[in-house]
């Protein structure tokens, strides 16, 4: 009897690998997807406080953060187009998407994450793909032409391609324990240095645990050595620190470089500030609360070492620049951030000049490809890194079929 090909093992059932899964599956090859987990998709699961944000309306390639280049990262996050992504989803996956047109952000119609993972775990199982839970994969190494991988208690399953999907190390509770990364740097891979990314920042004493819960809207400003990180976005004090979108987005600053921080509460600048106060009338505290949650007016107030209920006209020149510099350009007291537990994201990871950037075959050992978090990139919050990882799943399991 002739003897059956090898599979295509996919390692990894998140969003990048069960994307590949699929589409590995396009031909009549058998494909194996394995997850370490019972159930898969964890992440997907938690993404978007439990709606999944499964794409941006728009992509945006220089946002993202790469220590390979930017032109590799650009061409292999375009390699899908965003139409054809959400396509795919609405009329494969069978989950229609909805726009929220205050952030920009697509959910489906559900709002239900759990749709999400188990549409795409149901699209893998038509095409023919076989889920195998509970399945910890240890290594993975060439011989005689094929890929050993060596399972826990000892088993051992010979394929003709592998697809590392595993993820990084970012919320470890969801199975992300760096196990792909491991794999990628014993087979003589470059990975470039990891670190929490879209991580909260917390502050040691928490200096505004007494504001914790409020939420608004800041411009938030950052040096560079070449120019300067901003953006404008959602600030959540918390009661050890800070979150939110625009928090999130600039953490790898603060992880890798130890940058400060500067925030404007409102979208009021410097001068427009300077001429309120000096030209305004009634007690100090009055522009800054029509700006501005109470608690929080009061708190700069007090920094400012300015009465509240001091006339506008009595306030002295020195008083008044100090309250406009904390309200527009207002020094972050962070000193840490929440780490990998708290990540939504991993930074740093498989050097990109190490794939093919149109099959995401490494080019150091042919049959192995590599996708998703396990690469050296990353995107801002909104959708973008579940687009990369639609994006490189697609590209491998494509890949794998070649």
């Amino acid at each position: 009897m002739p003897v059956p090909p090898l599979p295509v093992a996919v390692i990894g059932a998140g969003a990048a690998g069960t994307v590949a899964a699929i589409f590995a599956a396009s031909s009549s090859r058998r494909v194996l997807l394995l997850e370490r987990t019972r159930d898969g998709g964890r992440k997907i699961l938690v993404s978007g406080g439990g709606r999944c944000n499964i794409l941006p309306s728009a992509l945006q390639p220089q946002r993202f953060v790469t220590d390979s280049s930017p032109n590799t990262l650009k061409k292999i996050l375009l390699s899908w187009p965003l139409a054809e992504q959400r396509r795919f989803f609405e009329e494969e996956v069978g989950i229609p998407l909805a726009l929220e047109e205050e952030t920009g952000k697509l959910f489906p119609v559900s709002n239900r994450a759990r749709d999400v993972r188990d549409g795409l775990l149901r699209l893998a199982s038509r095409r023919g793909v076989e889920t195998v839970f509970d399945s910890i994969v240890e290594d993975v190494y060439p011989s005689d032409g094929a890929w050993i991988l060596r399972l826990q208690e000892a088993r051992v399953i010979r394929a003709s391609a592998v697809i590392l999907a595993t993820g990084g190390l970012s919320l470890p509770g969801t199975g992300s324990d760096g196990t792909g990364l491991r794999i990628a740097r014993r087979l003589g891979h470059t990975v470039h240095e990891t670190y929490p990314a879209l991580t909260p920042l917390t502050a040691d004493p928490p200096r505004h645990a007494s504001l914790a819960g409020i939420s608004l809207e800041v411009n938030l400003e950052a040096p560079l050595r070449k120019g300067r990180f901003e953006t404008r976005g959602g600030f959540l004090f918390t009661h050890r620190g800070y979150s939110g979108p625009a928090i999130l987005d600039a953490s790898h600053l603060a992880v890798r470089s130890r940058v400060p921080l500067y925030i404007g509460w409102t979208p009021i600048g410097p001068e427009e500030w300077d001429q309120r106060l000096r030209e305004g009338t009634g007690a100090v505290a009055a522009p800054l609360r029509r700006a501005l949650p109470d608690r929080l007016a009061e708190t700069l107030l007090s920094e400012a070492g300015v009465d509240p209920a001091r006339p506008l006209p009595q306030l002295r020149r020195e008083e008044r620049r100090r309250l406009v510099d904390l309200l527009t350009r207002y020094p972050l007291p962070w000193t840490g951030d929440g780490g990998y537990q708290k990540a939504e994201v991993t930074g740093g990871g498989v050097a990109l000049s190490e794939v093919d950037p149109r099959t995401l075959e490494s080019r150091l050992h042919p049959g192995l490809f590599l996708c998703g978090e396990i690469l050296d990139a990353f995107g801002p919050i909104g959708g973008h890194n579940f687009a990369w990882a639609w994006a490189t799943g697609r590209a491998a399991g494509l890949g794998s079929l070649q």
